[in-house]
């Protein structure tokens, strides 16, 4: 039942990516009134909103987009930089949003800040302890257990980032709208883009929640031998 579970969830995120791609590369064509690019949509978010001490800088790579909240900067990719597109105000939005809940020391993302050193360490190393702990369940099950507990570490980071994405979508799509960047016709153009980048936090999500219950089931099933 387990595998049918992973082949499914595996469909699914292969659709959302598929369709996620789908409307980035639709709505690039659809262009911004007033020549206004991605970096410019987070400029004027971030001073209309009054925060002055966050850069916008350009990174490379496609939908690598990220609001660093170490160093306040928003990266925006080759796509949404210099991109004047429906599409790139949507995601430079979005980023914009992560700013803005950084400001605001919105709760969820404080925690997922205080997750991702624990969560570097755990992804470094987990793979590597639930492979051991399979093979030496018998004999030493704290092994498994341990890579278990790593597991779940980066499952919760995963569902801590569904509710951090999800507001930064909202917060941006509001602006977007208050801030007359976008119509009637352009407006559920960067709701549906955000949308389907919301899904795809989902999917990642509920597969690696039925994953870690995968490795508990495992455990379990092994301790009763």
């Amino acid at each position: 039942m387990i595998y049918i579970i992973f082949i499914v969830f595996a469909i699914f995120s292969y659709i959302v990516q598929n369709m996620l791609q789908s409307r980035m590369k639709k709505y690039s064509q659809v262009p911004m009134p007033y020549g206004l690019t991605g970096k410019d949509i987070a400029e004027r978010m971030l001073r209309e909103n009054g925060i002055n001490n966050v850069t916008v800088t350009h990174v490379g790579g496609t939908l690598t987009d990220h609001y660093n909240p170490t160093n306040r900067t928003i990266n925006l990719s080759d796509g949404v930089y210099n991109s004047c597109s429906i599409a790139a105000a949507a995601v430079a939005a979005h980023e914009t949003g992560h700013a803005l809940q950084h400001a605001m020391g919105y709760a969820p993302l404080k925690l997922r800040s205080s997750l991702v050193p624990v969560v570097n360490f755990a992804s470094s190393w987990m793979q590597w302890v639930l492979l051991i702990g399979i093979f030496t369940i018998q004999s030493f099950p704290q092994i498994m257990i341990a890579g278990i507990i790593l597991f779940g570490i980066t499952t919760l980071f995963s569902i801590v980032t569904l509710p951090v994405e999800i507001n930064a979508s909202q917060r941006a799509l509001a602006w977007l709208n208050t801030a007359g960047i976008t119509n009637t016709n352009t407006h559920p153009m960067a709701k549906d883009a955000l949308k389907w980048a919301a899904y795809t936090y989902v999917v990642a999500a509920l597969s690696s929640l039925a994953t870690l219950v995968y490795y508990i089931l495992m455990f379990i099933g092994n301790s009763d031998d």
